[in-house]
């Protein structure tokens, strides 16, 4: 069987994706979830509007999810505005640091003992 050329047309369907199912998929005007679009007055009105939407999704953790795999510049995703995912990732980002360190303390702790024991 020949192999579909990579230049073929997009007309094969593809497997549902989780963005599929996501409230924001039934909008027309998806400008609410880029507040930082509107004028200053607007922006924390906006903001709460698209909250609102995504507390009621479906796929609310994938979404998270994706954005705070890419990161997402602008807009609401997943729930989350830019500062709150900014805020999401320094957590993760010292909670790894903190578990790393205790791995290392535990390591030489343990190797201290092994020497000890010899």
């Amino acid at each position: 069987m020949p192999r579909p050329s990579r230049y073929a047309p997009d007309t094969l369907s593809r497997a549902p994706h989780w963005s599929d199912r996501a409230a924001c998929h039934e909008l027309d005007d998806l400008s609410i979830f880029f507040p930082e679009d509107f004028p200053k007055g607007l922006v924390l009105l906006v903001t709460r509007e698209a909250k609102a939407v995504c507390a009621g999704c479906p796929v609310l953790q994938a979404c998270r999810e994706a954005a705070l795999e890419r990161p997402e510049p602008n807009g609401v995703w997943g729930g989350l505005d830019k500062d709150e995912r900014k805020a999401f990732r320094r957590r993760q980002q010292r909670r790894a640091r903190r578990r790393d360190d205790r791995r290392r303390e535990e390591g030489a702790d343990g190797a201290g003992e092994a020497a000890d024991a010899a």
